[in-house]
């Protein structure tokens, strides 16, 4: 049994080898006759230059990584809150949380009433403050709080906006008191 298969693996081996023989020359001849005019060419290495330092000489101006206020020019009006007057209790909510409900007229006044988010009912004249922006009454009408308020912008520059609160439809207030 063992003589059978080491017959076999000298008879495989012998066709493999069989194999191999001139059936290739063809191919090999070719590669020859393809091979006789190749030149091997390599492009030159690129020449390093040295490392030449920038020098910064920009020291007087301003940095661009940091911020900085422009300043405003002679003439402009520059606006700003004044800080040391007593804050009115409406100047407490921001403005988005307070409702207008109704009007009064007392006498030649005209007064607003404003609803806090707790369900308190302030009267508010022209001349009082709302909301956290130093927002100030400048009129009443029977529909709507005109406000001006002063917000700072980016650069820290105060700036003027007008803003107004309107009635709410469903609270509207039941007479008026003269």
């Amino acid at each position: 049994m063992m003589k059978r298969g080491a017959l076999l693996v000298v008879l495989a081996s012998a066709l493999v080898a069989g194999c191999g023989g001139e059936s290739h020359q063809d191919l090999r001849a070719w590669m020859a006759e393809q091979g006789k005019n190749a030149k091997g060419r390599l492009d030159p290495l690129p020449q390093i230059r040295p490392y030449e330092p920038f020098a910064y000489n920009a020291y007087d101006l301003p940095d661009p990584f940091k911020p900085r206020k422009i300043e405003p020019t002679k003439g402009s009006n520059l606006l700003a809150p004044d800080l040391a007057r007593r804050r009115e209790p409406l100047e407490a909510y921001p403005l988005e949380s307070l409702s207008m409900v109704g009007t009064l007229e007392k006498g030649k006044g005209v007064y607003a009433l404003v609803r806090t988010p707790e369900k308190d009912i302030y009267q508010v004249r022209p001349g009082n403050y709302l909301g956290q922006n130093f927002g100030v009454v400048t009129g009443i009408t029977d529909s709507e709080i005109k406000l001006k308020e002063l917000v700072q912008d980016g650069s820290g520059d105060w700036a003027e906006r007008t803003s107004t609160l309107n009635l709410q439809p469903d609270q509207r207030a039941q007479g008026s008191s003269k």
